[in-house]
């Protein structure tokens, strides 16, 4: 009886150790991630999606000007992307002959080339034009982009010497054909417009008073230059500052209202946006390991420890980005324009770090709704450039830059 009573409390002993056991580790699996918290957040209008164009700098502009109409107190609405790749095709195929293919003819943009369209040539809803005219209930383009390139390259290559006066409407009809014969006018909630009236009147935006910034040595600070990346096809101008005087320009912009275009390089292991939710740089930080974390760490290869670090299961410590690093990372080809994006608003995680929101143009793509947290040591790292509304420059730096 008394070997019975003990094997029954030495069951409930383990029952009771394992229920602990089990309870412990799925309170520490709660606990691990990533957990934001939103600090600030401005108007800005839906995720879009680009699906499967190379278009996000249409997005992603469109969508810092939707979020500016907010700002200004005008209703909200979706604008056209494709008739924002429609003009642009149009003048980088003019412009690509012209200099005899020496640009980079492609689907690529900055968003430069939204306020370069928004100027010359208005703008519509995305009601009047979705750009989908070739059978696709999202945006696929490889055929379209495909076809463009080759009745450029044809053009470019032709053997009589002189170009014919047809080929210009080769690359509209193409355009027509896929994204739809462009509005010269149309209704909109009961008014008529043209696109140019569309964007002075009901839009109310000033082209002008969108700058891009970016920060890079091999140019004077405070100056202006051409950024040298391939789908700079206007050869469009940026103002150079210092890095820390860059982040201030987007912290100060949004801290008094403004968003941010973001422009940046989203090949790193760190930009897992998709998984976790974050685009961040880890790095090991070993003044905090014990003794035994640390010689286990030593032990590691080189690949090992690259797995541990991107493993992302937790906020940790992150590089400490300088200005010679950001400036390396460029000119050796490790940062690259890669991907245009919008900022609209702060957030911190479980441990008080701040972040900036991020939203995408990929869709509902991730856990967070099609947004992400990109890291501060992310964004002076890997950022090509920004654009603001001037008016969120702080006034020292607008002094500086002759704004």
């Amino acid at each position: 009886m008394n070997q019975f009573k003990f094997f029954i409390l030495l069951a409930g002993l383990l029952a009771f150790t394992w229920n602990v056991s089990a309870q412990d580790k799925e309170k520490s699996s709660k606990e691990e991630g990533y957990h934001f918290t939103t600090v600030k957040e401005l108007p800005h209008t839906s995720v879009k999606d680009q699906y499967r164009s190379g278009t996000c700098w249409a997005f992603s502009g469109l969508s810092f000007l939707e979020s500016e109409m907010l700002r200004m107190g005008k209703p909200k609405v979706d604008l056209s992307e494709m008739y924002v790749v429609y003009h642009c095709y149009i003048d980088k195929a003019i412009k690509t002959v012209r200099m005899h293919g020496n640009l980079n003819f492609g689907p690529g943009g900055a968003f430069h080339d939204v306020t370069y369209v928004l100027k010359n040539y208005g703008i519509v809803p995305e009601d009047v034009y979705t750009g989908l005219n070739y059978g696709e209930k999202k945006h696929v383009h490889g055929e379209m982009d495909d076809v463009l390139k080759g009745i450029v390259d044809a053009v470019i290559e032709n053997k009589n010497k002189k170009l014919s006066t047809a080929w210009e409407e080769s690359v509209t009809g193409t355009l027509d054909a896929y994204l739809g014969d462009l509005p010269t006018k149309f209704e909109y909630k009961g008014k008529d417009y043209t696109p140019k009236t569309f964007a002075n009147e009901y839009c109310g935006l000033n082209p002008d008073d969108y700058v891009e910034i970016t920060s890079f040595t091999h140019h004077p600070f405070y100056s202006k230059f051409k950024l040298e990346v391939p789908d700079n096809w206007e050869w469009d101008e940026v103002y150079n500052v210092p890095l820390d005087e860059m982040m201030k320009i987007i912290d100060n912009s949004l801290n008094t209202g403004y968003t941010v275009a973001w422009a940046a390089d989203v090949s790193e292991k760190g930009f897992s946006t998709s998984k976790k939710g974050v685009a961040v740089v880890p790095d090991a930080d070993v003044k905090d390991m014990t003794d035994s974390e640390l010689s286990k760490w030593e032990k590691l290869t080189a690949k090992e420890k690259k797995e541990q670090l991107y493993k992302l299961d937790k906020p940790g410590k992150e590089k400490h980005i300088t200005q010679a690093m950001r400036q390396e990372a460029f000119d050796d080809w490790q940062t690259t324009d890669d991907h245009g994006m919008h900022i609209i608003g702060l957030a911190k995680d479980q441990n008080g770090t701040m972040y900036y929101k991020v939203k995408n143009s990929w869709g509902d793509y991730n856990s967070y709704d099609g947004y992400f947290y990109a890291s501060k040591p992310y964004v002076r790292y890997k950022t090509t450039c920004i654009m603001v509304n001037k008016n969120a420059i702080p006034q020292d730096i607008r002094k500086k830059l002759g704004l």
